[in-house]
Parts: structure tokens; C-alpha cells; sequence
């Protein structure tokens, strides 16, 4: 099947390693990454009085035989993190299509390039004089930074539990700059990225998949919290909401808004600004449940930062060089999320991401944004009953034809594995489903 629309929520669970805590959140809409139903694990899979260890032979036999269920082509890589010792494979180095897997690779650089606690900002700019009385004589200028937590109070609250960059605050702290009428326009500028609002599975047209992107998007693409419509244009939406807020905290602005490049530097003065959740917390709302639109607003925001060019195939470029450059390891990325079924890359190489991941200095931020078997996101109803839940962390990924998880498990006898499933030619999506739980729960018993 063709991935649904995906909502991102943020984790309602404390993250203890890292200290960080999300508010509670509504249950997010349908996900193609989430089973209708939890498979059946077999006595032998799941918990077992005393000692539910397993010799690595026997285990790994049943691996090799459990990922080419469902599918015709997998790829498996089980890796002891604490010896280094490579304990299970088939077909290790063969590239695969990496469906939502790809966002192990976006969230990775994301962290790495710019750090768990960078923050993306929103401005407002006035392009001219205020008197005394508070009369801007000139324009204000909203300019976007890409933040895809952008949104009004109503929206956040219904999309990520009320976390987020709520423009309604924006609006008010124009208002207590001492602003209180325009006498020109609210113009919005969008400048910071290209202007294809999809990626290369639509064309880099609006995806039916995914919210429009743009460099000042607001309520993650949708028109309002009902989440029925995607806005044909989000940068002329987010510049009317503020003009709407900006009249609701009494500063009389026209009712008209255009989009225009901010003038420079010498030419404005900033009013307001407004600052989103830091990238750990960005990270958690891409993995957790596999939220395609954060994950593409991060790439194009990677290429922004770190290259100057705010568009999908610059941030894929960042990605690939990144991870080449810092791992040593090999991605073919075509967007942020993994729509585009040419995303590519191996097992063998997801599992020394992953490896080296957790020993970096943001590995416990990128560890925390996975789903939890048996517990959260994606992961939230599979592996229960099985020496998986609790113990497993993983990203997964659905495309037609593609099925993959990826991730860490924390063995009962203490030991630490990073593991990567890729299935491709998918022809029984749950079968695909049910044999990579079992492979965890293996995992967890070594």
C-alpha cells in the first residue's frame, strides 16, 4: 500500500536519559507504520522463566530464516555493540530501498551537524520608523526559518500536545515591541528554501503524503487543526495568520498580505522573534511516529545551514556527505523520509550508523527519539508479550513492496545490539511485520 498521510505527536513518556519530558498527546492519525494488530509471538519468542538466553548459532539459524518471510529480498545485520562482533547477517552489504529507515539517516545529521540543542527562529522585521504613538510608517516583514513546529495555539495543541512555535505568541510579542498600527502591509518571506513544496515521489510537487514545504510553513501544511486540507500556499497562510493575531492583540494592520524578500540588513529592525523546541526534541517527533513532513523540513533546512541552498537535494547532499564523512558508511538519500523508494543504503552500513550513533556525544538524544517496543509510536502495538517489548528501540519503515526496522536492543543478559532488517519485494506486508518482531525478540534473548 501507499503510505498514508503521517501526523507527527510528540512522546508522552519521560525520556530519562536525557532529562527531556514531552506533554501528553492525542492519539495521531493513521500510520502505514503501525500493524492493525499485534502478530502472535510463540511461546519459544516470548519471556521464559529463568535463564531466556539462546545460543548465537541457533539464534542467528533462525534470523536468516525469519527475514526472507514475507519478501524476496532482505537484508539482516545484527551487531554486538559492547565486543564489536558481527553475530548474525544475510546479505549484509547489498543495497536495499530504505522506505522510513531513511529518517535514521536525516535525524543522525540533523544532531550531528547542528547539535541536540539548536533551535530553529522565526522573525518579525519593521521596514520603517515608530513614532511615539506606535505607528509603524512603513511595513512588517515575516520571515521564516523553517521551522516545522510552526503553528497556531488551536493546531498545536490538537498536533503535538500543545509543544511547538505557537505564531499567536508571535503576534502578541509584536504587540509588546510597542507596535500598535501598520501602515503598510504584513509581507511573509519564505527566501530561507526553494519553493518545491514535495519531493521526488510527487514530482517535488504537494504530495498527497505530506504537507506542502516551505521556508515559513505553518500547522505542518494543513489549513487548520481538522487536518482535512493541505494549504496551496502555507507561506501566504502563515503571514495572514499573523496578520489575524496581530488585529485579535489590537494593532490595526490591513486585512491584505503579500510574500516579498525581507529587505536588508541596513533596511529593517527586528520587532519579535520566536524560537523553537530544540532538535532533540525535533528528532522524537520525526522518529517517534514516522512524521514525513519533519523529516523533509529538516533536509531542506540542513541544506540552508550548512550549504546555503534551503532545497531537498541539497540537504540529501549534506546527508550523504555527512554520513560518509563521519561513519564511514554509504546512503543514496533522495529526500528526508523516505517516500522516494530510491532511498538506498545497506544493512551493514544502517548498523555502523547506528553503532556509532550511540557512542557520540548526542546518542542518547538520537537513541530517546525511537519508538520503544510494546510502548511508543510506531513500535506502540508490536512485540508485546515478547522478550522484545521494553527492551528494543527501532525505526521502522513501510513503502509498497518495502518493509524495514532498524534499531538497538538491550539484551536480558545486559548486552547491547544494533541490528538492521531491510525487506524488499514485499509481497505479505504483515507476514514481513510478524517475522521482523520475531528477529528482535531473538535478539533480545542473546
Amino acid at each position: 500500500m501507499r503510505p498514508k498521510i503521517i501526523l507527527g505527536t510528540a512522546v508522552a513518556v519521560l525520556l530519562t536519559t536525557t532529562g527531556s519530558a514531552f506533554a501528553a498527546t492525542p492519539e495521531p492519525l493513521p500510520n502505514p507504520d503501525r500493524p492493525a494488530r499485534t502478530p502472535v509471538l510463540k511461546p519459544t519468542e516470548g519471556p521464559s522463566p529463568g535463564d531466556a538466553t539462546i545460543s548465537l548459532t541457533t539464534a542467528c539459524s533462525a534470523m536468516q530464516k525469519r527475514v526472507q518471510t514475507g519478501n524476496r529480498r532482505a537484508g539482516l545485520v545484527v551487531r554486538n555493540l559492547g565486543t564489536g562482533e558481527l553475530v548474525c547477517s544475510l546479505n549484509p552489504g547489498r543495497q536495499y530501498s530504505l522506505a522510513s529507515n531513511t529518517k535514521i539517516f536525516t535525524t543522525a545529521t540533523a544532531l550531528g551537524r547542528l547539535g541536540p540543542s539548536h533551535r530553529m527562529v522565526t522573525r518579525v522585521f519593521s521596514s520603517g520608523p515608530i513614532d511615539g504613538n506606535g505607528v509603524l510608517r512603513g511595513d512588517l516583514y515575516l520571515l521564516g526559518g523553517g521551522d516545522p513546529s510552526l503553528g497556531t495555539g488551536s493546531f498545536l495543541d490538537a498536533f503535538s500536545g500543545g509543544v511547538g512555535s505557537d505564531i499567536d505568541r508571535l503576534a502578541l510579542k509584536v504587540r509588546r515591541a510597542g507596535i500598535r498600527q501598520v501602515t503598510g502591509r504584513v509581507y511573509g518571506d519564505a527566501s530561507v528554501f526553494d519553493e518545491l513544496q514535495g519531493v521526488a515521489d510527487s514530482g517535488y510537487a504537494t504530495s498527497p503524503w505530506i504537507g506542502p514545504l516551505s521556508g515559513l510553513s505553518v500547522n505542518a501544511g494543513y489549513t487548520d487543526a481538522a487536518f482535512a486540507s493541505f494549504s496551496p500556499n502555507p507561506a501566504r497562510l502563515a503571514t495572514k495568520l499573523l496578520a489575524m493575531r496581530l488585529r485579535g492583540n489590537g494593532v490595526r494592520v490591513r486585512a491584505e498580505v503579500a510574500l516579498r524578500k525581507s529587505p536588508g540588513v541596513k533596511a529593517r529592525r527586528m520587532v519579535a522573534k520566536l524560537v523553537s523546541p530544540d532538535l532533540t526534541w525535533m528528532a522524537a517527533m520525526t522518529n517517534l511516529y514516522s512524521n514525513n513532513f519533519f523529516a523533509e523540513m529538516l533536509l531542506k533546512y540542513l541544506g540552508a545551514r550548512v550549504k546555503g541552498v534551503g532545497s531537498t537535494r541539497t540537504g540529501a547532499s549534506v546527508v550523504r556527505d555527512y554520513i560518509k564523512g563521519s561513519y564511514g558508511a554509504q546512503v543514496s538519500p533522495v529526500d528526508g523520509s523516505g517516500l522516494t523508494i530510491s532511498n538506498r543504503s545497506s544493512a551493514f552500513d544502517v548498523v555502523k550508523v547506528l553503532g556509532r550513533i550511540r557512542a557520540s556525544r548526542y546518542g542518547r538524544e538520537f537513541v530517546d527519539s525511537l519508538p520503544v517496543a510494546g510502548g511508543s509510536g510506531t513500535l506502540e502495538d508490536r512485540m508485546r508479550g515478547s522478550s522484545a517489548e521494553g527492551r528494543c528501540r527501532a525505526k521502522t519503515g513501510t513503502l509498497t513492496g518495502v518493509s524495514a526496522l532498524s534499531g538497538y536492543c538491550f539484551s536480558q543478559a545486559g548486552r547491547r545490539y544494533a541490528f538492521s532488517i531491510l525487506m524488499n519485494s514485499v509481497y505479505d506486508t504483515g507476514a514481513a511485520r510478524a517475522a521482523q518482531d520475531r528477529i528482535a525478540a531473538l535478539i533480545a534473548r542473546l
